[in-house]
């Protein structure tokens, strides 16, 4: 038997060795895999329609990772139920950094709230990466409305209940919450118009059908630089300088009152924290740059360098803030 064992020495000696050997490839190659992330085109998922904001955030960005990175960020549209389509998308995505989602305040912070079934937990399986930008919602009225101010705006809703309409990019988007919102803080009623998209709802404020529509900055910006549309209010704590004479609607007529439509990357969860890193990194980079921060600056948004745990806490305020603004409208999505 001790002849028997001896003899099997050097056999398990190669075995061992041989053994060794490729749990150290294995290694070297996973840690150069890692390295070099992405290895493949990345798609970047927008739950929108294009032109909204976020859709602008994701190819701004995605152009200057795939420039950084030399890869390809292929940005994918996504459209419908409130973005929760696109998001239930990327939930349900390998969690391996190759499916972002450029997420929103709807899909993000507000479906949950007034959606049944919707398909995803946007706190569980969807994790926060960086935050891309805030941009302010302005309060636009027709070139010829009768509503000089937001004062005179108000007090003609005061005045007669629900003779005020206002446009919204479909009902619990943040523009229908914030023009909720001004109602409830003014003590009037108003009459609330969904659209199914920004587009229409754009559409036929620029053509006198409703009194007014809390849009983002970028979308209503040409129309008031070309005079078809008048900005009364700024949805943001501080006025923006693309419309710095355009007052706060907290220093008018609410005050504390903070609406914004904020964008930022997430994967799903179980995604590699090396790989999140490398991505905040990355992008928190990109938006250090004076062009990109100049470009975001002409439309009101305001960019910041933050981390995932950042991002994180904010998006966990912001679902906070809506669900009590849920549940003091009642607002619901059938």
């Amino acid at each position: 038997m001790h002849h028997i064992d001896s003899a099997l020495d050097p056999l398990r000696r190669k075995l061992l060795m041989a053994a060794a050997g490729a749990a150290l490839t294995t290694a070297w190659h996973g840690a150069h895999a890692a390295d070099a992330y992405p290895a493949k085109p990345v798609t970047v998922i927008v739950p929108y329609a294009p032109g909204g904001q976020g859709d602008v955030f994701a190819r701004i960005v995605g152009e200057r990772l795939g420039a950084a990175l030399k890869q390809t960020y292929v940005v994918e549209n996504r459209p419908g139920a409130s973005g929760a389509i696109g998001a239930r998308l990327v939930a349900r995505a390998p969690a391996d950094g190759y499916t972002l989602m450029m997420g929103q305040t709807g899909e993000i912070a507000v479906n949950q709230f007034v959606v049944k079934d919707l398909g995803y937990d946007p706190l569980v399986d969807l994790v926060p990466v960086v935050l891309v930008g805030d941009s302010p919602l302005v309060l636009a009225v027709p070139e010829k409305s009768p509503y000089p101010t937001i004062a005179a705006l108000i007090e003609a809703a005061r005045a007669k209940p629900d003779a005020i309409s206002y446009a919204s990019s479909g009902t619990a988007t943040p523009g229908h919450l914030a023009a909720a919102a001004l109602g409830l803080a003014a003590k009037v009623s108003m009459v609330h118009v969904p659209y199914k998209g920004a587009g229409q709802a754009m559409s036929d404020l620029l053509g006198g059908h409703v009194d007014f529509f809390f849009s983002s900055a970028s979308a209503v910006m040409p129309h008031v630089k070309s005079g078809k549309l008048k900005a009364l209010a700024v949805s943001t704590p501080q006025r923006i300088a693309a419309l710095k004479d355009v007052p706060t609607i907290a220093e008018t007529a609410a005050p504390g009152f903070q609406f914004s439509l904020w964008g930022g990357f997430f994967v799903p969860a179980k995604t590699p924290d090396s790989v999140i890193d490398a991505l905040n990194k990355q992008v928190n980079s990109i938006l250090a740059d004076p062009a990109i921060n100049n470009r975001f600056a002409d439309d009101g948004t305001t960019v910041r360098a933050n981390t995932p745990a950042e991002f994180a806490a904010f998006v966990k305020s912001e679902a906070e803030k809506y669900k009590g603004l849920v549940q003091a409208t009642g607002i619901k999505v059938e």
